[in-house]
């Protein structure tokens, strides 16, 4: 599970603290594919980012036994001035990955970078990075994967490739996920968590949720 305690998260303005959500106390349940929704500015992205680490809350903390990916599909924790090869290393000894040897092997057959693969990240396109980002990613046996619009990843090719890739992590991870396509977040969850007014509920059923999402 992921426990959030007393998560407190705000900016600065004249007018003073903007509170996007305050004192939440919330577990994310194991075993269950979760669609993080709510309307536009409830702040289900600021959420999503707090969880994946790349954000910070102003209090109270985040605490899992889980190990957990940074969001799928963005083209985060790569360096620009690294190469391909040394970016999946380096990724592979952070998170604990034993036979680095096999998982660049598996970087480099799903990203398709090619010769590529020994530039620096700075030369790539943003579909480039956004590929290999995703390879580094989908290569590690996470126990739960972030998604943020999972499918918007290079061509029309890859973009399946990928699908596919995250419908068989199903099979053995669980999966929390942002999108703004309705027909993406029923490909792969079953249920959902609603951010509406600073309070998260959770939802067994995805479609019952949906629903109330749909009138909020």
């Amino acid at each position: 599970m992921i426990l959030l305690d007393n998560l407190t998260k705000y900016y600065p303005s004249t007018a003073g603290k903007q509170f996007v959500f305050e004192d939440i106390n919330f577990v994310f349940p194991q075993g269950k594919n979760i669609a993080i929704l709510g309307s536009n500015g409830a702040g289900k992205s600021t959420l999503f980012r707090i969880i994946a680490g790349s954000e910070y809350p102003n209090k109270g903390k985040i605490s899992t036994e889980l190990s957990v990916s940074w969001p799928v599909a963005l083209a985060t924790g790569v360096h620009p001035l690294m190469t391909g090869r040394e970016n999946t290393r380096f990724i592979g000894r952070v998170n604990g990955v034993e036979d680095l040897d096999d998982y660049e092997n598996k970087v480099i057959e799903f990203s398709e970078l090619g010769a590529k693969f020994d530039l620096p990240v700075r030369t790539y396109s943003s579909g480039m990075r956004s590929r290999l980002s995703f390879a580094c990613c989908i290569s590690i046996d996470f126990d739960v994967y972030l998604i943020d619009e999972a499918t918007s990843v290079g061509d029309l090719q890859f973009r399946q490739k990928a699908k596919q890739a995250l419908m068989d992590k199903k099979n053995s991870a669980n999966i929390i996920m942002v999108s703004h396509e309705l027909d993406e977040l029923k490909l792969f969850c079953d249920s959902a968590v609603i951010l509406h007014q600073g309070k998260l509920e959770f939802y067994d059923n995805l479609e019952h949720a949906i629903d109330i999402y749909k009138g909020l």
